[in-house]
């Protein structure tokens, strides 16, 4: 997600461009990675699943203690506003809204201070979404053992350990790195992962090692508009690498097949290494969707 530098972004309270910016050096969120965000993919101008974004939101600044600064609909007000800046200097009707909230200025201490007014900081870039060639061929990855902290149930803005991780894969030209934690399936870098075991769409539980991304519950409803067995249950690394099919899901991947995974195919028989019925069911489930779900 590549900023335009003639862009309008929020700031505060104020809309400028992204350029003129400016935000404390001794803001928490720059010098301790104190604070959380949320990114909402956009249709059309149409925000997708806007109130399952701020619930997740809403869940990430209540684990970090952070007051909510706006109102649903204040948030609303001011991502509209920015997406038709946007598409009004760029023409770009798809997009993604980034949305940053920090605790706020206070003296570097690793306490948390109480009556700091959290930064507010908001964005808007035209939307790249997968490629034909990715769709039809599927994506590579690569698997890595999960060495990032132990709450990544909270979407915080100190995403390093996911920065090493996507970097390994992107040294092996590899679109993403799935993770283990001792021995099971957690995520990728910054995608959730699926698989497909006899027809049923797989995922690792709910628990504080994994981000609950949006695409959790939507894949659950996809699956069952179509007729797919879908279950969120522990998955050995061994399964992942017998797989019938994997997945990857996120805000700006959609839902992607994966057919490679350290430089082995993905899949058995004549779909080896090619993505699989329940992939393409899936993805035309998803495209209905963004046509429903966006207000």
């Amino acid at each position: 997600m590549t900023a335009l530098p003639d862009s309008i972004c929020y700031l505060n309270g104020d809309y400028l461009p992204l350029a003129e910016a400016k935000v404390s050096v001794l803001d928490r969120g720059f010098v301790l990675g104190d604070g959380i965000y949320e990114v909402v993919p956009v249709y059309g101008r149409r925000l997708f699943r806007f109130a399952e974004h701020m619930a997740r939101l809403e869940r990430s600044l209540g684990k970090l203690r952070i007051p909510n600064p706006l109102t649903r609909d204040g948030w609303l007000e001011r991502c509209r506003r920015l997406v038709d800046e946007v598409a009004a200097r760029t023409g770009a009707e798809d997009q993604v809204v980034y949305m940053q909230v920090t605790r706020g200025v206070a003296p570097r201490d690793h306490v948390m201070p109480e009556g700091l007014t959290p930064t507010v900081f908001m964005m808007c870039n035209p939307m790249k979404a997968p490629g034909a060639e990715q769709r039809q061929r599927g994506v590579a990855c690569v698997t890595a053992r999960d060495f990032r902290w132990e709450r990544g149930d909270i979407k915080s803005i100190s995403l390093l350990g996911n920065v090493l991780a996507r970097q390994i894969s992107a040294d092996q030209g590899a679109l993403e790195t799935i993770m283990f934690r001792d021995g099971h399936l957690t995520e990728a870098a910054a995608s959730n992962v699926w698989i497909v075991r006899e027809g049923a769409v797989l995922g690792p539980p709910k628990s504080e090692h994994v981000l609950e991304g949006i695409r959790v519950e939507l894949i659950r409803e996809l699956c069952e508009e179509v007729g797919i067995a879908y279950n969120l249950r522990p998955i050995a690394e061994a399964e992942v690498a017998s797989a019938d099919e994997v997945l990857l899901s996120s805000a700006t991947k959609e839902i992607l097949p994966v057919t490679s995974i350290d430089g082995q195919p993905v899949g058995h028989g004549a779909l080896r290494g090619k993505p699989g019925p329940v992939y393409a069911r899936l993805h035309e489930a998803y495209v209905r969707a963004k046509s429903t779900q966006s207000i």
